[in-house]
């Protein structure tokens, strides 16, 4: 008899077939409607979305548009405003520089007027009188130091106003600059899309960051540096002006002065034999000086070398030490010193760099005096010259008499006179 090889299986029902047959059908129909509803959705969420994206992005680009035209229309103003500035510094400059020059000539007018009266009061006896010659030499010097006071009112003045100019020109600049760096972020914005290579997530970038302004607070920022600006301008050119008329104004009075002296005073005689050895002796002191400075300056820059030299080890140092691995980067006694000796090192240059510049101006100082001084030595021995040539041709004629020696006071640039009779300037 044949038996089976392997245990049959359980057996279903016809119906139950039947059921699971319209069971997978019905659960693939449901499957196949929320799959088709899923991707209904999904569409119209893509639809939206990408519509919502190229609008904002559209928003985006037309604000950014916008605010940069904004910008450079505000840079273009400031760019105005800052040559008008400059020009005006420039102009307000030469008319100082004018009226510094002509306040210097004053000096030498007053040195003529002051050294012609210390000559006339070596007079004796009957000769010692008030006569116009000295009438018109004290009238003179009262007008050249009226004429020195305003002028260096004016020049001042002129000063002052040079400050402010470069003040306002300064924060007009600062503005200027912060707008096209602005311009260049913005238009780096504009250029930016999908396929850019510099695109990134960051970190917060909706946060408001530290300092930032309000678009009127921003307005009013430019226009009250360019409104500034304007007045300080409008105000250099009445200055200007004001300047340019007391420069004339007071050149014609000591020119008008000038002839009425010259018509009573024809002969001024000048003693510089003191002076020049006075000058000789100065020139000496200062060429070793000039020369000890030079050394001075050399030494400095030497051990600015050296200083420098000593803080670039440092720096590397620093700047190896930051590449130990895990927990050796840690801030140990070496990383202390090396800081505090970046620190000592770095206040050492700025001071020796300081004494060098401060040195510097003390030599440039020096060779402006020495050629002052060169100038002047010029002047006298020449003046020296004709004064002997003078002497020698009236020696014949004038009895040697003891005259007094005039004392230049080198600070108010007046003469100290005898007590009996002191000037009254």
């Amino acid at each position: 008899m044949a038996s089976l090889s392997v245990k049959p299986g359980q057996r279903f029902t016809m119906p139950d077939w039947q059921n699971n047959s319209l069971l997978i059908s019905a659960d693939a129909e449901q499957q196949r409607y929320n799959s088709h509803h899923i991707r209904q959705e999904g569409r119209a969420l893509r639809n939206e979305t990408g519509n919502q994206a190229r609008w904002d992005e559209h928003n985006t680009r037309t604000c950014l548009n916008d605010r940069i035209t904004s910008v450079d229309r505000w840079r273009e103003a400031l760019a105005r405003c800052l040559t008008d500035t400059d020009l005006e510094i420039d102009a307000l400059t030469k008319v100082k520089e004018a009226a510094e020059n002509a306040l210097q000539a004053k000096n030498l007018c007053l040195d003529v007027a002051i050294e012609c009266l210390t000559f006339r009061e070596s007079r004796r006896d009957i000769d010692v009188v008030r006569d116009p010659v000295e009438e018109e030499l004290l009238r003179e010097v009262k007008v050249i130091e009226k004429a020195k006071k305003e002028l260096q009112q004016r020049v001042d003045e002129a000063f002052r106003q040079l400050c402010l100019l470069k003040e306002a020109r300064q924060q007009l600049n600062c503005d200027h600059r912060h707008k096209v760096e602005t311009l260049e972020l913005d238009r780096q914005c504009m250029s930016f899309n999908v396929t850019s290579g510099n695109i990134s997530f960051k970190v917060k970038p909706t946060r408001i960051p530290d300092g930032t302004t309000a678009l009127r607070e921003w307005e009013l920022h430019s226009q009250c540096n360019k409104d500034h600006a304007e007045a300080e301008m409008k105000a250099s050119v009445d200055l200007r002006g004001a300047i340019t008329l007391t420069i004339a104004q007071t050149n014609n009075e000591l020119d008008a002065q000038r002839i009425a002296t010259e018509f009573a005073l024809r002969k001024r005689i000048r003693d510089m034999e003191g002076a020049l050895s006075e000058l000789r002796w100065q020139e000496q002191n200062t060429l070793e000086e000039i020369a000890e400075m030079e050394e001075e300056i050399r030494q400095l820059e030497e051990d600015i070398r050296k200083r420098t030299l000593d803080l670039k080890v440092a720096h590397t140092r620093l700047e190896t030490r930051t590449y130990r691995p895990h927990v050796e980067l840690c801030r140990d006694q070496a990383q202390y010193g090396l800081t505090d000796e970046v620190q000592q090192l770095e206040e050492t240059i700025r001071a020796l760099q300081k004494k060098r510049t401060e040195s510097q101006d003390t030599l440039d100082a020096l060779y402006r005096q020495l050629h002052r001084i060169q100038t002047d030595i010029g002047y006298k021995t020449n003046s020296l010259q004709l004064d002997n040539k003078c002497m020698d041709t009236r020696r014949k004629l004038v009895i040697p008499v003891e005259k007094f020696e005039p004392e230049v006071d080198a600070v108010n640039r007046t003469r100290n006179l005898p007590r009996n009779s002191q000037l009254e300037l």
